[in-house]
């Protein structure tokens, strides 16, 4: 059948037919959230859905029956198509199906990230998350602080890769959305089922926007007025300081997130604050001892907690990545786990909602093979086995109510090294695809789940699909000429992935 993701159970009603587009719908809650029931026949195709969301995806799985061709922007022949005759029941195995794409790093202009809510649409996953905001750029128009998208939207210029030689782009490189393209995009994706998480990462990845306002940064222990948008990669010293301005200037960042993005949740961050200009920082040291605190790391963690209340009394809800779990998180939040899975356990075992994605299993800026033709090799490498094999449930949740906790699963494509649409594409396809089916559907063990079929599905008919769709994917075989970067460093890490894998 070549059905991407697996559908739960499909019957043959027997052989297949002329389909000429004719197709019922209707909405039946007792089928279940998402969930749809997909009947074609010689009489059409009938769609049933548990909501809306349900006979949206129940159409995406029809238009996989109908050809590679239906995934083309205009039809190429006139008049009925041939598909098999065929009762289709199916469901999502997680409610949160996630692609977390970094336009912070790299800008992508609107229409590209309109693009990847079609792609991600096409194959079921539900939920975009945007990472708006980083030391290399600030992304998104907030009215009332207006330098954060004339000064820290644009960078003098970008390294090129990791490692040695040190390369670098000599051009100005930036851009931002206005808050009318974002409620485009956030409107867009609704149609389509799709929800727009917004992330504005704080207290560190922040100096984009302490070079558009310097009283952001710790003024007491570095000349922040001298800072300017950051044109390197890696973690950075530069943090916000801790003090009420700071949480009002925020607050009022998030006031306008608010007004855009109608979600439950607001992502912050939190993660890889570097706590060294804080220790010699007069005013946190005061600020420590005024709360109470042991320790910089729990200066960090009386942060989170204050935009954890703030959205708390607006009605949404944190969530973060797992660094926010140090110190403590009101009942809401909700935790993003990407450093192994022993956040996400944690966080399980503590009530929290959590939304798996190890950088060892599904970061997709991670090189995807070994090998010197590989575009600027970064990180582990993770094939496209890999990751089919994830499994975001970790052994010693499974079988336990903790494994209710986690709510979905979540794919991460930072850009350091992935400069246009080209290049996501190049990392985030097939490898997304792979992901989608291992967060959609029921599929066994990691160990027994049967790549070679998913692989005979992906070679006789989705990769035509992507094709189609203009999806400038990693073949098979290995990237083409145009798709290298001859020269351009890269930075491995030390051990094959799958060797730590289930220690947690």
């Amino acid at each position: 059948m070549n059905l991407i993701p697996a559908p739960r159970r499909i019957e043959r009603n027997g052989g297949s037919g002329p389909f000429g587009g004719d197709v019922r719908t209707g909405v039946d809650p007792a089928v279940g959230p998402e969930a749809y029931r997909l009947v074609v026949s010689s009489g059409g195709a009938e769609i049933v859905g548990g909501d809306d969301a349900g006979v949206f995806w129940g159409r995406q799985t029809l238009r996989q029956l109908t050809g590679p061709d239906a995934f083309r922007r205009a039809p190429i022949e006139r008049g009925p198509v041939t598909v098999p005759y065929v009762t289709i029941e199916d469901r999502p195995r997680f409610a949160w199906r996630g692609f977390m794409l970094d336009v912070a790093r790299h800008f992508l202009p609107k229409d590209d990230v309109l693009r990847y809510v079609d792609l991600l649409a096409a194959h079921k996953l539900n939920v975009l998350h945007l990472h708006l905001t980083d030391d290399q750029g600030w992304r998104i128009e907030i009215r009332r602080y207006p330098r954060l998208t004339e000064i820290g939207a644009w960078r003098k210029r970008t390294r090129m890769g990791w490692g040695e030689p040190v390369l670098w782009d000599e051009r100005p490189h930036g851009g931002f959305y206005t808050q009318d393209d974002l409620r485009e995009i956030v409107a867009y994706a609704a149609e389509r089922h799709v929800t727009v998480v917004p992330e504005i990462d704080l207290p560190g990845h922040s100096q984009a926007a302490i070079a558009a306002y310097p009283e952001l940064g710790n003024t007491d222990v570095v000349d922040t007025a001298a800072l300017e948008v950051m044109t390197d990669w890696g973690i950075n010293r530069n943090v916000l300081a801790p003090t009420d301005a700071v949480l009002r200037f925020y607050e009022g960042v998030l006031e306008e997130v608010l007004a855009i993005f109608p979600g439950q949740f607001v992502h912050i961050g939190g993660d890889e604050c570097s706590k060294e200009q804080w220790r010699g920082s007069p005013t946190a040291q005061a600020r420590i001892r005024e709360l109470g605190l042991r320790d910089e790391d729990g200066l960090q963690a009386w942060m989170i907690r204050h935009f954890d209340r703030w959205l708390a009394a607006r009605g949404r809800r944190l969530i973060g990545w797992d660094e926010i779990l140090e110190g403590g998180l009101a009942e809401g939040a909700a935790v993003m786990c990407w450093r192994w899975y022993r956040g996400g356990i944690a966080a399980a075992e503590a009530g929290h909602s959590v939304v798996m994605c190890p950088q060892q299993e599904v970061y997709l800026d991670h090189v995807q093979a070994h090998g010197p033709e590989e575009p600027v090799p970064f990180g582990w490498v993770h094939t496209l086995e890999d990751v089919y094999r994830f499994e975001p449930v970790p052994p010693r949740l499974a079988g336990t109510p903790h494994a209710a906790n986690i709510i979905g699963a979540q794919a991460n494509l930072w850009t350091e090294v992935v400069e246009n649409r080209s290049r996501v594409d190049y990392q985030a396809f097939p490898r997304l695809v792979a992901f989608a089916e291992a967060v959609w559907s029921e599929l066994p063990d990691p160990d027994e789940r049967d790549f070679d079929d998913f692989e005979r599905r992906m070679n006789t008919a989705h990769y035509a699909r992507l094709d189609a769709l203009g999806v400038g994917y990693r073949p098979p075989g290995g990237p083409r000429p145009w798709q290298q970067r001859p020269g351009v460093p890269g930075r491995m890490h030390g051990k094959p992935r799958r060797t730590w894998r289930m220690a947690d």
